[in-house]
C-alpha cells in the first residue's frame, strides 16, 4: 500500500478538482483553490519540487475526478516477454503508456505495442486490472488503474521510438532491470502465470 501522505494528497486533489467543477459560487471556489494548493504544496514538498509547477499540473485536470488509465501490451514469442527499455530512465517495461480518449482499450494498447516497439498485434484477452497503489509501485500523485492486456503477435520488427531506446524478448529466468513506476516484478510474475495457464480468468485489484 502507498504511504497514507500520498492517499491524501489524491483525495485533497480530487476533492479540489471535483469542487471547482460543479461550484459556481465564487467562495466556494476560493475555498476549492485553496484545497488544490495545498495538496500541491505536500506533493512538492515530498518529492522536492516547485509548489507552482506542481499545482499547474494539477489544474490541468478538470471534470469530475477519476482515475487514470495505463494500458500495457503482453505480447510473447514462445516462452519469453516483450520489453521495451524506457528513454526516460533507461529501464524496462512491457509496450504501454497512458489510454488515449476517442480509442477503446484494445486500440489503446495495440497502438501503444507498434508505437514503442515495431511490432504490430492484436489484443485477445483482458488479463488484468489493477490498482496502481496496491502493488508497490512508487507513489505518483495521481490514482491509476492498470490494464494488462495478452496481445497476439501478428507482424513487425523490433523498432525503438521517441519513448524506447531498446527492444527486446525476454525469458522469465532473465528479465532486465524494470521500471519500477510502471512494472513490478509480482505484475511481470503474474503474466507469465497466465501464459502458462491460459485458461486463468481475469485479476482485478
Amino acid at each position: 500500500m502507498e504511504p497514507t501522505w500520498i492517499d491524501w494528497i489524491k483525495r485533497l486533489q480530487a476533492i479540489a478538482q471535483t469542487g471547482l467543477t460543479y461550484s459556481e459560487n465564487p467562495f466556494d471556489r476560493e475555498r476549492y483553490e485553496s484545497i488544490r494548493r495545498i495538496a500541491a504544496e505536500i506533493a512538492a514538498i515530498s518529492d522536492g519540487l516547485n509548489p507552482s509547477a506542481v499545482e499547474t499540473m494539477f489544474s490541468r485536470d478538470d471534470g469530475y475526478a477519476t482515475p487514470k488509465i495505463d494500458v500495457r501490451g503482453v505480447v510473447f514469442r514462445g516462452d519469453e516477454i516483450l520489453m521495451v527499455r524506457e528513454v526516460l530512465d533507461g529501464l524496462w517495461t512491457m509496450p504501454g503508456g497512458w489510454a488515449d480518449v476517442c480509442s477503446t482499450p484494445a486500440e489503446n494498447v495495440e497502438r501503444e505495442v507498434f508505437e514503442e516497439s515495431g511490432f504490430r498485434v492484436r489484443a485477445v484477452k483482458l488479463l488484468a486490472v489493477y490498482d496502481r497503489s496496491r502493488h508497490g509501485h512508487p507513489p505518483i500523485p495521481w490514482h491509476v488503474y492498470k490494464m494488462f492486456f495478452l496481445c497476439e503477435l501478428l507482424g513487425g520488427e523490433a523498432k525503438p521510438s521517441n519513448e524506447t531506446s531498446e527492444v527486446g524478448f525476454f525469458a522469465e529466468d532473465a528479465l532486465p532491470e524494470l521500471s519500477l513506476t510502471r512494472l513490478m516484478p509480482d505484475e511481470v510474475a503474474r503474466m507469465f502465470e497466465h501464459h502458462r495457464n491460459p485458461g486463468l480468468t481475469t485479476d482485478f485489484e
